[in-house]
């Protein structure tokens, strides 16, 4: 393969010019040759604005180019798999936009095709490339709070607003789920990353009734994912902890952060794209102590983003691995477990994680 990583980019939404694109083009080995999407027109004025020198309106004809060696995948959830396992095929690496699947049997599936292909598979689970994140971990992990006996994570946003709009996050035949495949792929994972596997759950789910203007035809529509989600769980090792995602509870902002508590103490990671990057150590009776992070932290910037893009490419070109990147196999026990919390909040009972 040639030193330098050439990469298509399937999937033309802003995020796509706020993360992959950039993220890619600022490692000094890769480049982005080509962009697919539906929407020629969109699609071109994009091509423009990034500097990419081609585009596609069929991913089967990025795929089928000599010249790509890899692909980030930033479509709907629905997408995921068939293009996923089709990338695979054709003998690219696949950086996959949160969640891998819509389901646990497509993610095992989109597992397997990576393993077997010898591709490089990974999911973006940013917080991963936090610094705080990575810090908690270890800190964690080296006893800095004694042996830890409980664990949270909250995710929460604003969205029933009279003007907001529906975009095909709020679909369920889109993106298999609302909150809990969004925000909440994003909570079990850093439970699983930070800590231990979540082994069993009992879970809480509901959708707010709404109608609203479709962004994409203007039309009224009616909302058809959860917008909250919420569990009790405890991990292979018995730590117990709860996790509560929603778009629904915090109409003034965001108020997103993991906490472990333990014997001595407890640690508490402040999650974002980068821009609000902090850990936080208190002790019983004490104020909370701000830990020391990299200067990138406290920059102001979503950073996390580009380096989670350039450890793909370094993945790779087998260069060494920052130690946080999530695989397919991470994408795949975060799939268990959203379908976890979805099988105990239909049989309103504790879920085995894993189980069929």
């Amino acid at each position: 393969m040639a030193q330098t990583v050439r990469c298509g980019i399937i999937g033309a939404g802003g995020f796509a010019e706020i993360c992959h694109i950039p993220g890619l083009q600022s490692h000094p080995d890769a480049e982005v040759v080509a962009l697919c999407g539906r929407n020629a027109d969109r699609l071109k004025a994009m091509t423009e604005r990034t500097g990419v020198p081609d585009c596609h309106t069929d991913y089967r004809e990025l795929l089928a180019r000599d010249d790509i060696d890899a692909i980030a995948l930033v479509t709907p959830n629905v997408s995921h798999h068939p293009i996923a396992m089709a990338a695979l095929e054709a003998g690219k690496h696949v950086f996959c936009e949160k969640p891998l699947a819509m389901n646990a049997p497509e993610a095992r599936e989109m597992e397997a095709a990576a393993e077997q292909a010898r591709r490089v598979g990974q999911v973006a689970f940013t917080f991963r490339f936090l610094h705080g994140m990575a810090e908690l971990r270890r800190r964690v992990a080296q006893g800095d709070i004694g042996k830890p006996y409980f664990a949270r994570v909250r995710f929460e946003g604003g969205d029933l607003r009279p003007d907001s709009t529906l975009a095909w996050r709020h679909y369920v035949e889109e993106s298999g789920g609302g909150v809990l495949q969004d925000m909440g792929s994003h909570a079990l994972d850093m439970i699983q990353f930070a800590l231990e596997p979540v082994a069993e759950l009992s879970s809480l789910v509901f959708r707010v009734p709404r109608v609203r203007n479709d962004r994409r035809t203007g039309e009224p529509r009616e909302a058809t994912n959860d917008d909250f989600a919420a569990a009790y769980w405890r991990t292979d090792d018995g730590l117990p902890g709860e996790f509560a995602v929603s778009r629904i509870t915090n109409l003034r902002g965001g108020n997103n952060e993991i906490e472990v508590f333990g014997e001595t103490g407890s640690l508490r990671a402040e999650v974002s794209r980068g821009h609000n990057d902090r850990l936080l150590l208190e002790r019983p009776g004490q104020g909370a102590e701000s830990l020391p992070l990299p200067e990138e932290s406290s920059a102001g910037t979503d950073y996390a983003l580009g380096r989670m893009m350039r450890s793909f490419v370094d993945a790779i070109l087998g260069r060494e691995a920052l130690g946080v990147e999530a695989s397919f196999t991470d994408g795949r026990r975060v799939q268990e477990a959203i379908d976890a919390v979805e099988r105990s909040e239909a049989e309103r009972r504790w879920m085995t994680v894993g189980a069929p």
